[in-house]
């Protein structure tokens, strides 16, 4: 909230007065998760050298089933923009369904990824979806049980979504389908500290459109004092 309002406004004070309202928001305060200290030493992969060639992917399941059928999130986030697409799938969506969802969604949109890092859930370890990484030339590296140096990536955007969904329904109700674009625009376009930048910005070169200010991006903005 700071990121963006400091574009616009100004006022003294300014960060310690939105870190208090932000504070004492009912629904953050219901949608936090609990955080847990890190387990052993954490070594980073490599930084990726350029943008979608190394991502990671997981799957958030167990949902309340959506009119759609759906009950699970596919989780797949760029390591080096942090950009991420949540596509809503059904647990028990064959491998073949899942790899057209793949293709549309990712390789149509960012080419064939170098290597991919996602857990050892069945659907990662299937030959079907071994085969055709191989024939892709892409790598699988796969994580133990809870690996953060390894899929850490993936588990945290997964956090900030279950907040953002838990959010979205506490607020406007009904079902978390009907949100899942708006979350995903909204993630793409937080500041993320990591990278000092949104995911949009840091894909795509350029400040994108949101409602905080709706005139043209690369307009200069005077605003009083």
């Amino acid at each position: 909230m700071y990121q963006d309002l400091k574009k616009l406004y100004w006022w003294p004070n300014m960060k310690a007065i939105i870190a208090e309202y932000v504070g004492k928001c009912l629904t953050c305060s219901r949608v936090k998760a609990e955080c847990q200290k890190p387990s052993g030493l954490l070594v980073q992969p490599k930084i990726p050298m350029w943008k979608w060639e190394r991502i990671t992917m997981d799957f958030i399941t167990k949902l309340p089933k959506t009119s759609n059928g759906h009950d699970t999130i596919w989780v797949i986030v760029d390591r080096l923009t942090k950009s991420a697409h949540f596509i809503p799938t059904r647990e028990t969506d064959s491998m073949e369904t899942l790899t057209r969802l793949y293709i549309k969604e990712i390789v149509s949109r960012h080419g064939v990824p170098i290597s991919i890092i996602s857990d050892r859930d069945s659907h990662f370890t299937s030959r079907f979806w071994q085969s055709l990484q191989s024939a892709l030339g892409t790598q699988l590296d796969m994580s133990t049980a809870y690996h953060p140096e390894t899929d850490g990536q993936s588990e945290r955007t997964i956090q900030t979504l279950e907040d953002m969904l838990r959010a979205c329904v506490i607020d406007f109700g009904k079902g978390w389908e009907k949100h899942l674009p708006l979350v995903e625009f909204s993630y793409n376009n937080s500041y993320h500290a990591s990278i000092k930048a949104t995911p949009f910005e840091a894909l795509y070169g350029r400040k994108c459109r949101s409602p905080v200010c709706w005139a043209e991006v690369g307009d200069v903005q005077l605003t009083g004092p």
